[in-house]
């Protein structure tokens, strides 16, 4: 199929490659110091206020990327211009990442999509990368194990109080699948973390022992990028 139809680069738009090996090194990758908990960046303290103050249902996040271009470009295009052959591109980048932080995960769920949504898109972009992430790692994939209760409004544009009254119990788990086990729970953007939270305390209640979270990408609107 890509003979007929050449891919295009998610980063540039480079015919010929799902994630062209130039735009690969430009990934702004986030480094020490950061938030032993929460994985944001620091400034050499090893838990950030936010954790102190009040500390998430995870156990520990980290995210793979920075949320600028050229992972900002691409998850666009994976989301919003149906570039699903980019999700196992970016899967193939993030096995030695996921490897190293050495956690002792079970089981691989993305955070899903309402239903709504899901038949609007016709895919979850977070399950287009989590999915051959699970197959490179040997993480068991459990798509089903979570789902949305009921419809919600987009995060985009809403507040830190706004998104987290938007998700508030709208997740539920399946305790057959979550009861006892390490789960890793994955999006694709932690803005604020509200939804990584809500998603995080379902899978508690639902009996699972602990959950660790990792998404592509972190947005780092109140931190210099530069720095980071």
């Amino acid at each position: 199929m890509d003979l007929l139809f050449p891919p295009i680069c998610g980063g540039c738009g480079k015919v010929g490659w799902r994630w062209c090996p130039d735009w690969q090194k430009r990934v702004p990758r986030i480094s020490k110091p950061f938030c032993e908990r929460c994985g944001i960046p620091t400034e050499g303290v090893e838990t950030c206020e936010k954790c102190k103050s009040n500390p998430p249902a995870f156990r520990m996040m980290r995210s793979w990327a920075v949320f600028d271009s050229p992972i900002q470009n691409g998850l666009h295009t994976m989301k919003y211009r149906r570039n699903i052959g980019l999700g196992e591109a970016v899967a193939t980048q993030m096995v030695d990442f996921l490897c190293s932080l050495r956690w002792p995960v079970q089981i691989l769920i993305p955070v899903p999509l309402g239903k709504k949504r899901l038949k609007e898109r016709g895919y979850n972009q977070v399950g287009l990368v989590a999915r051959p992430l699970s197959y490179k790692t040997g993480l068991i994939y459990e798509p089903d194990a979570l789902w949305k209760t009921r419809e919600t409004r987009s995060q985009v544009g809403l507040n830190i109080a706004q998104r987290g009254e938007n998700v508030r119990d709208v997740y539920q788990a399946n305790s057959e699948v979550v009861k006892r086990k390490i789960i890793l729970l994955m999006d694709d953007v932690a803005t604020t973390g509200s939804t990584i939270a809500a998603g995080a305390e379902a899978l508690l209640s639902a009996g699972a022992q602990e959950v660790y979270v990792v998404t592509i990408a972190r947005a780092l609107s109140h931190h210099s990028l530069d720095r980071v």
